[in-house]
């Protein structure tokens, strides 16, 4: 895991020899899942955001949607389920997979995805968590495909008729997309495309691999000069201009990207420094929408790590890269506290994504 000796330092592990402890990366992972148990069989607050087709769909979340139903809200639910998954794949022998494994497989079963699979085609829900949940869905299922766990097996079994509808959806509406949303929030499609496109390669998707790779190019290869000084808004927790350069380092070959990277964001230094992009700051945690930005901190890192691995090794930007990477990391993972819910629901899982190098390796 990425930033142990700054996660361990953070959370007051390293006391004395933080290079021995360094070594073991379980108490971070024990954090951030800690963060997810609490959360994936909570029920209330609950933010439900859909159609009501008739009296039938004014019903508690857990009846509603009876797999994803905690967590506050339908997406933090799937990618805290993705988190307890990734890290009881990274760590099969430990206490936490057990405890991990044990937990999602209360929720996803072949009934309650059956649930699921009907709410999500039920009338008027067809742009249903689009983009955002569903890319989160879909890595939920690529992480239990990576497993080596039997009940990882099951559960992804199960999962398959929802992953099949989403993936309909999607190139349904991808064939009819014609722009880019381009916001610093949930309806962002670079940062879907990504995770999109992980997904296709790790299931072996060649079709719907080769359709988001298509709209990406068509969205995004011509950008040029994009203005990271308006970044970021009040309340993103993505940032435009890096996800869309995290997405087409997925695209193109070092020696194309590094090119369209020069056009796209011409301002990245090569000599090393972090001050060209400084770390948002938050005032209240407890405002749902301002702590976004703690959020974006994390993916920033994540995504400039991501456009560093995209360059050839010895191009100068890197070193910038991985620089303001660090400073972005160590900004966000100091909020990964769990002290208020509108944080502790959704934080540790961008901190998992980031520490364990998720969309890199």
């Amino acid at each position: 895991m990425r930033y142990v000796l700054q996660l361990l330092a953070l959370s007051g592990l390293a006391m004395g020899n933080a290079q021995a402890q360094a070594s073991d990366s379980l108490p971070i992972a024990q954090r951030f899942a800690d963060l997810a148990l609490a959360c994936v069989h909570t029920e209330y607050p609950n933010k439900i955001a859909h159609v009501l087709n008739s009296d039938a769909d004014v019903r508690p979340p857990r009846e509603l949607t009876p797999a994803f139903y905690g967590c506050f809200d339908w997406h933090s639910a799937v990618h805290g389920h993705w988190l307890l998954a990734r890290l009881a794949r990274l760590y099969p022998e430990s206490e936490l997979a057990d405890q991990a494994l044990s937990a999602i497989s209360q929720n996803i079963t072949p009934e309650t995805i059956t649930a699921e699979v009907a709410y999500y085609q039920a009338e008027g829900r067809s742009g249903f968590e689009r983009p955002y949940g569903l890319a989160w869905l879909l890595q939920l299922t690529a992480e239990l495909r990576e497993s080596e766990s039997g009940r990882a097996a099951a559960m992804l079994e199960a999962l398959k008729p929802l992953e099949t509808a989403v993936v309909a959806e999607l190139t349904d509406w991808l064939d009819k997309l014609l722009y880019p949303i381009r916001t610093g929030e949930h309806s962002q499609t670079a940062f879907a495309f990504g995770l999109y496109l992980d997904w296709a390669r790790i299931a072996g998707h060649d079709a719907f691999a080769e359709l988001v790779a298509r709209k990406s190019r068509e969205f995004y290869l011509a950008d040029t000069n994009c203005p990271l000084a308006y970044e970021p808004s009040g309340q993103d927790f993505l940032s435009p201009c890096l996800a869309e350069a995290d997405l087409m380092r997925r695209i193109l070959p070092p020696d194309d990207f590094a090119p369209w990277l020069s056009e796209f964001l011409p301002g990245i230094p090569d000599d090393g420094s972090s001050d060209w992009l400084q770390t948002a700051e938050v005032v209240d945690r407890s405002d749902g929408k301002l702590v976004h930005l703690d959020g974006l901190n994390l993916s920033r890192a994540w995504m400039l790590n991501g456009i560093a691995h995209g360059l050839s090794e010895d191009d100068p930007r890197r070193a910038s890269l991985y620089a303001t990477a660090e400073t972005q990391a160590l900004a966000g993972l100091a909020s990964v506290t769990g002290e208020d819910y509108a944080g502790g629901h959704w934080l540790g899982s961008f901190a998992t994504y980031l520490v364990t190098d998720r969309g890199i390796e």
